[in-house]
């Protein structure tokens, strides 16, 4: 979370040489940020143009081809193609792209750069669109990051810059991918900068917020294949994933802080289950990419082959949950699959993020609490989805604010706001007393040798 302590003299000294840079460079600095914003968000709208062409490109296959057949396939060639990419041009490009930057900006000698976020961007779109149930939004991070890196670079900045610009980047690409800007610059400085320095947050806040704004722009001339964001050339308009009706009553506090202590339990599980299929691949594989992710892709392949249609993607079952067409059984299925595949992807090195997944997993999770509710009690908990949402994100990133804003930004509902936060503290609090570390600061410790080039 956000440390509000005083300054150690090696931070005043930092702040010192960005306001130096600010007063000396001020027009290239902004031009910087504007190159920042604009990258990720058009790094980050490519991302899910290509993931959503591939995607319908596998389900027209699917209607004419038995699923037992495309899938594996598929999922294989996915795997392979992506990851000869990531060992033959940049290993650096493997995984969910947050844990690099975060040792970045802990100063780890890692690989920063274009070739970086390029080869992510080619890897990520055919890992993902193949079918390996992972988000856009860890790439898109470092995606974001690396075009920093380069705008840092070419400012000649100082190192205490380069780590703002870098993490302003990382949420640039948060804010892009979800159309939450306060949710990116939270992120920033939440998770990637642990600081909150007047002049690093001004830096961070212009980035992120340029960054939603030129994602809309693109979204609007077509970039995306779900255009939003301009209607008619009017102007900006307010885009809801969700509008689900909201009630939150005084009872709701004790449901919601029951759910996220569940939560909490259950994302730390979760995160030890994706570290340990990361120790056995690394400890099976070691640096062979390619077979690692074709065996991968192989397996869940074969996995989605033998479920539903509208399994296939993590969007699909999302919609089913949020729309609440799932029972108890069902919101449990989808759970434990999401929960197994998903973990298998993000330790197979897919270049994907886990965002997403998260959300999907503390939904399922608020669907079906909210019928056992319902079942034992007779109160209907309106809330329990979204909260379910960011309290597994909390649990997993250990970044409660940064997993409100991410819920929240699916409904624009101010009245969730609430209730988001008392489960996101809930969950957060309670994984903490297992491990005080998030799932890729854990990453980073068992990457750390291999995210040197």
């Amino acid at each position: 979370m956000i440390k509000s302590t005083s300054q150690s003299p090696i931070q005043k000294k930092s702040n010192q040489s960005i306001k130096k840079l600010l007063q000396k460079k001020w027009l290239t600095v902004i031009l910087a940020l504007i190159l920042t914003g604009l990258g990720a968000a058009l790094t980050g709208i490519l991302f899910k143009t290509g993931i959503h062409t591939l995607e319908n490109y596998r389900s027209n296959l699917l209607r004419h081809i038995p699923r037992w057949i495309v899938l594996p396939i598929l999922g294989t060639l996915g795997g392979l193609i992506s990851g000869s990419l990531i060992q033959n041009f940049s290993p650096a490009a493997k995984g969910a792209g947050v844990s690099h930057i975060i040792a970045f900006l802990r100063h780890k000698p890692v690989p920063m750069g274009l070739r970086v976020g390029i080869v992510k961007l080619f890897a990520g779109i055919i890992a993902i669109g193949s079918g390996f149930p992972l988000g856009p939004e860890g790439p898109a991070v470092q995606m974001g990051g690396s075009v920093a890196w380069k705008m840092a670079k070419w400012l000649k900045a100082p190192i205490s810059f380069r780590r703002v610009i870098v993490a302003a980047g990382g949420g640039a690409g948060i804010a892009a991918i979800f159309s939450a800007p306060i949710g990116g610059f939270i992120y920033a400085v939440e998770e990637l900068l642990n600081s909150a320095r007047p002049v690093v947050l001004l830096l961070v806040v212009v980035t992120t917020f340029w960054a939603d704004s030129c994602a809309d722009i693109l979204q609007a001339i077509g970039l995306d294949q779900k255009a939003g964001g301009f209607v008619n050339n009017l102007g900006f308009q307010l885009e809801r994933a969700y509008t689900p009706i909201i009630k939150f009553f005084p009872i709701d506090f004790l449901y919601l802080i029951a759910l996220g202590i569940l939560l909490g339990l259950l994302a730390e599980i979760y995160c030890q289950y994706v570290l340990k299929m990361q120790v056995i691949g690394n400890r099976f594989f070691k640096n062979k990419t390619v077979e690692r992710m074709s065996l991968s892709g192989l397996i869940l392949g074969t996995i989605y082959s033998i479920v539903p249609e509208n399994f296939h993607n993590i969007e699909g079952l999302q919609k089913l949950i949020v729309n609440e067409s799932s029972s108890f059984t069902l919101s449990l299925s989808i759970f434990l699959l999401l929960f197994f595949s998903s973990g298998l992807a993000a330790a197979s090195g897919a270049p994907g993020g886990l965002f997403y997944p998260m959300l999907t997993l503390g939904g399922a999770i608020g669907l079906a609490s909210s019928i056992g509710v319902e079942t034992l009690t007779g109160h209907v908990p309106s809330t329990y989805i979204f909260a379910g949402m960011g309290g597994f994100v909390a649990g997993c990133s250990r970044t409660p604010l940064t997993a409100m804003f991410l819920a929240f930004a699916l409904t624009k509902n101010l009245l969730i706001l609430k209730p988001l936060l008392i489960t996101c503290i809930a969950s957060f609090l309670t994984a903490r007393i297992f491990n005080a570390h998030s799932i890729y600061e854990r990453q980073i410790e068992i990457e750390e040798g291999e995210l040197i080039q």
